[in-house]
């Protein structure tokens, strides 16, 4: 686990600028934390967007079932 500084964050309880670390928790969960004051604080999970669809990322569709069919010639009609 590797405590970073954010520049020019301003804590949301005392107000001081360059004090909050950012980091991962045990979950690999996102938290920031004051080391002036202690704030903690841990982030939610942003759902990013949905993947664009495209000729590239379409799903695969299944292969058709290929079938051998046997034509027979029609019998003849008897006058």
């Amino acid at each position: 686990m590797v405590k970073r500084f954010i520049a020019g964050a301003v804590c949301p309880r005392c107000g001081e600028m360059d004090k909050i670390v950012s980091y991962a928790d045990e979950d690999q969960r996102q938290v920031r934390e004051c080391v002036a004051c202690g704030f903690f604080e841990k982030l939610r999970e942003a759902d990013g967007p949905a993947e664009l669809q495209t000729r590239v990322t379409r799903p695969k569709q299944a292969e058709a079932q290929v079938q051998t069919i046997k034509f027979y010639p029609r019998p003849k009609k008897e006058q």
